[in-house]
């Protein structure tokens, strides 16, 4: 038998390969919005951090997320994205 192969993605925050499903994706939509994707289906250009508010922190810090995504994220848009990521743990 063959193996599955499984998906794996980098953190963006610490840069640590991890399987695709153990990661967060933050995606800008096709209109230019900033936004958290469970499903990792939804349709834009993503990003993947691990689900930990420490590595959201560095993600913000080096703006590792703006050159994933392509695109300047203001302070509004940090602050929701890490609020949602509190309630989720």
């Amino acid at each position: 038998m063959t193996k599955k192969k499984i998906p794996s993605r980098q953190c963006v925050g610490c840069g640590e390969m991890k399987e695709k499903r153990q990661m967060l994706r933050v995606i800008k939509t096709p209109e230019g919005t900033i936004v958290l994707d469970f499903t990792g289906k939804k349709n834009g250009r993503g990003a993947y951090l691990c689900h930990s508010a420490e590595c959201f922190r560095k993600a913000v810090k080096s703006k590792a997320l703006e050159r994933s995504l392509k695109i300047a994220i203001p302070t509004e848009v940090y602050e929701e994205l890490e609020k949602e990521l509190n309630d989720l743990e």
